[in-house]
């Protein structure tokens, strides 16, 4: 009841605060990524294909007399996604703190650091089967009805700054898929200089719970830890991050849970126009049929590098390399590694 309460306070909040008769101030952004990818998969037969990677957002913001900004944003995507307009309302204070409302999303997964990687759009497709997790923030997870509250900078200390994030039931009929009811978050991110090198530590920790509604019982619901490193010394950038959960509702039907764990580097170094990228990530995963327990883990260990020329302002080539080695099961299937080509121009 607490959660509903909250969730409704600050919807009532948001749409009552301001009392602004002119149109709100709206600005476009975007990018338009097109190029090659060129797969050639363990024991298939390799193909190729144009990506294309296609997004316009526009976002709306205005400011009330008492200094509050309130802002939304809708986006309209590449040819598989038509359009995303479940953005909330982000409400903005005079003191440097902000609260997210409705799809606010997961405080925990708002402050994994970003690990450096391949910036080309190139990927090798592993079964579905194979569910071990490649990303920090695997074990994060929300309903509509949430808030996320991020705290002014230097919070508690010089360069720390926090998330809290809560969901609640949306009411939804459960199905025989496992199904998101509410969950908890809390996450920060601390920056701070070490010599001539500006260091970010972030971590963040999500307690999901679900239903499933066939009556067979969850062992494991969504929810873990991450934590990160980033280091930038000049142009050269290296990162480092580990994460540590379990997930429910993977596999093809959704009826799936597992534990899972991450380990991921990568490095990034940018001279003149150049930037380069290489990076790793190592994630294991032992999935079961939702109540059962056993067989033998996943995995996939992921290496992949580019290199991206800035073209002209807002115009960059991009040249990326990915190869993965995968196991379901523990049996090798469906790995290999692929080449990208092709350019962003951004707006």
């Amino acid at each position: 009841m607490k959660k509903e309460l909250l969730i409704g306070t600050a919807l009532v909040s948001t749409l009552g605060a301001a009392s602004v008769a002119e149109a709100v101030t709206a600005t476009m952004s975007g990018n338009h990524q097109t190029g090659v990818e060129f797969d050639s998969p363990t024991g298939g037969t390799d193909t190729n294909a144009q990506k294309n990677d296609n997004n316009f957002t526009v976002s709306l913001s205005e400011t009330t007399d008492g200094g509050m900004t309130i802002s939304s944003s809708f986006k309209v995507m590449d040819e598989n996604t038509k359009e995303d307009y479940d953005a909330g309302f982000t409400l903005a204070f005079t003191d440097g703190s902000k609260l997210d409302v409705l799809n606010a999303g997961n405080a925990s997964g708002s402050h994994a650091v970003s690990i450096p990687g391949s910036a080309g759009a190139e990927g090798v497709t592993v079964t579905s089967a194979n569910v071990a997790p490649t990303g920090l923030d695997f074990g994060t997870g929300s309903t509509a009805l949430g808030v996320e509250y991020h705290t002014a900078a230097d919070f508690l200390a010089d360069g720390l700054k926090m998330s809290f994030s809560t969901s609640t039931d949306t009411g939804a009929a459960a199905t025989t898929t496992y199904r998101v009811d509410e969950h908890f978050a809390l996450g920060a991110t601390y920056v701070t200089d070490l010599g001539d090198s500006a260091v970010t530590l972030g971590g963040g920790y999500s307690e999901v719970g679900g239903s499933k509604g066939s009556g067979t019982a969850v062992v494991n619901d969504t929810g873990g830890f991450h934590v990160g490193l980033s280091a930038v010394t000049g142009d050269l950038t290296v990162a480092v991050g580990f994460a540590d959960g379990h997930k429910a509702g993977v596999s093809d039907n959704g009826s799936d849970e597992y534990e899972g764990e991450v380990v991921k580097a990568g490095v990034k170094y940018v001279s003149g126009d150049l930037t380069f990228n290489v990076g790793v990530a190592s994630g294991e995963a032992k999935d079961n049929t939702i109540g059962s327990s056993g067989g033998s883990a996943d995995s996939q260990d992921v290496t992949s590098a580019s290199v991206s020329y800035a073209v002209a302002s807002g115009v960059t080539a991009i040249l990326g390399y990915t190869v993965v080695d995968a196991h379901d099961e523990g049996i090798a299937t469906d790995d290999g590694s692929a080449w990208y080509i092709g350019a962003n121009m951004a707006f």
